[in-house]
């Protein structure tokens, strides 16, 4: 078997996440959930340490839940037949799954519980304050987005084939991000060019129809305009 270059092997570590996604309820519930969790934190103005300390916890739960996948192909292929040792192996995941999940609930509860106090109008008022916030939870909306519609589609990952592109989605939200928080014309135009440049190079490398290229680029404009709209 050859050796996978660099890129093929990202493409299908990205494939095998998506594959849990899709394949699997409880990843959909703890991706959904991960997402969610992230969007609050950063609206709550989390502090950084807060927010890595999330990351991890986050990180923990969903690679988890990958390895319990695995290890389920891995025991039905070895093992067509009922077996209470194939059956043991499965539970004894299955709670390393549980207790990633309650150690989650715990760091969660100790985080945002100091948040008691909070009003939504001060956590407003801190995060249009905050461009680097909006920024970070308009590129976790748009990525979200993009594996949903990877998902709902059923053919391609974020980085690489399938409806709608990712980079492009990607791509042209940063371009609606720089356009809302600078004043400079050339910075902007220079930004679409490069958004641009990027979703022709998924069209002519054959990964992406201009219709998938389309389909990103508009969704990241539009969800970082609404986000911004909101917030900013």
């Amino acid at each position: 078997m050859r050796e996978r270059g660099f890129v093929e092997s990202v493409n299908a570590a990205v494939e095998g996440f998506i594959y849990v996604v899709r394949t699997q309820r409880n990843m959909r519930v703890h991706f959904l959930a991960a997402v969610m969790i992230l969007l609050c934190g950063i609206f709550l103005n989390l502090s950084t340490h807060d927010l890595m300390l999330l990351f991890i916890t986050i990180t923990m739960v969903l690679v988890a839940e990958m390895a319990n996948t695995a290890v389920e192909l891995i025991v039905d292929m070895v093992k067509k037949e009922v077996h209470p040792t194939a059956k043991a192996i499965k539970d004894v995941c299955a709670g390393a799954v549980l207790v990633t999940a309650v150690n989650a609930i715990i760091i969660g509860y100790t985080l945002f519980s100091k948040q008691v106090s909070f009003r939504i109008e001060d956590g407003i008022f801190r995060l249009r304050q905050s461009p680097w916030h909006i920024t970070f939870m308009s590129i976790i909306i748009v990525f979200a987005f993009t594996m949903a519609g990877k998902i709902i589609f059923h053919r391609g990952t974020p980085m690489r084939g399938g409806m709608p592109s990712g980079h492009a989605a990607v791509a042209f939200s940063m371009w609606t991000i720089v356009a809302f928080l600078t004043s400079n014309p050339i910075i902007t135009i220079l930004t679409f060019v490069m958004a641009f440049l990027i979703a022709r190079h998924r069209i002519k490398d054959s990964i992406h129809t201009v219709l998938e290229v389309f389909a990103g680029g508009i969704m990241g404009v539009l969800v970082t305009t609404l986000i911004f709209q909101i917030f900013h």
